[in-house]
């Protein structure tokens, strides 16, 4: 399976996403991570090597395609029309991350309509959800009154996460009280992508 995570704007957890996804995967089969965003996040979040997959550069991951059955791209941030094309033409999934935010709403709009243009296979996950507002609610209720596909399982906000990104860990190896929800939430995601 080819799934890509890509957002038209920055801060919504493309990364975290593209990480705990594969982690996820590697569960079921061997699992690469291919980090395309020039930042190269994913690289930097798995230079300490306690990663339980592979992350390989865009350039660094044609020789070892034939080693994996899943494959995870952190795509390029805000990726222009034509980049987006090649994108939904090469995954069996692409995913949107959101925050219920409604500036990074407005850029997951545009990304969807670019992505219907293209007849593309896509879906919407709200991330960073403060369960202490109704904001997670309101953009989950917005995004079903447009008819766009969306996620059920959603991510909570947890510093968990940035802190797991500063050990090199995903969430569920970083110690703390919060970080089994935050795993336990990429888990559904994951067990969406399958079912």
């Amino acid at each position: 399976m080819y799934i890509a995570i890509t957002a038209l704007k920055g801060g919504v957890g493309k990364t975290t996403t593209a990480i705990h996804l594969a982690a996820y995967f590697q569960t079921k089969a061997p699992t690469l991570l291919i980090d395309a965003d020039r930042n190269r996040s994913a690289i930097i979040w798995s230079r300490e090597d306690k990663l339980p997959f592979f992350v390989a550069s865009q350039a660094g991951a044609t020789s070892l395609i034939k080693k994996y059955t899943h494959f995870i791209v952190d795509t390029k941030a805000r990726p222009e029309q034509e980049e987006l094309k090649d994108i939904a033409e090469g995954s069996d999934l692409l995913i949107i991350p959101t925050t219920p935010n409604h500036l990074d709403i407005d850029a997951t709009l545009k990304a969807v309509e670019l992505l219907q243009d293209l007849k593309a296979n896509f879906k919407i996950l709200l991330t960073k959800v403060d369960g202490r507002t109704k904001n997670g609610r309101e953009a989950r209720d917005f995004i079903k009154e447009n008819n766009l596909p969306v996620f059920k399982s959603e991510i909570p906000l947890l510093v968990a996460f940035e802190r797991a990104s500063q050990k090199g860990v995903i969430i569920k190896d970083y110690s703390d009280p919060r970080s089994k929800s935050g795993w336990l939430s990429y888990q559904g995601v994951g067990k969406e992508i399958l079912a």
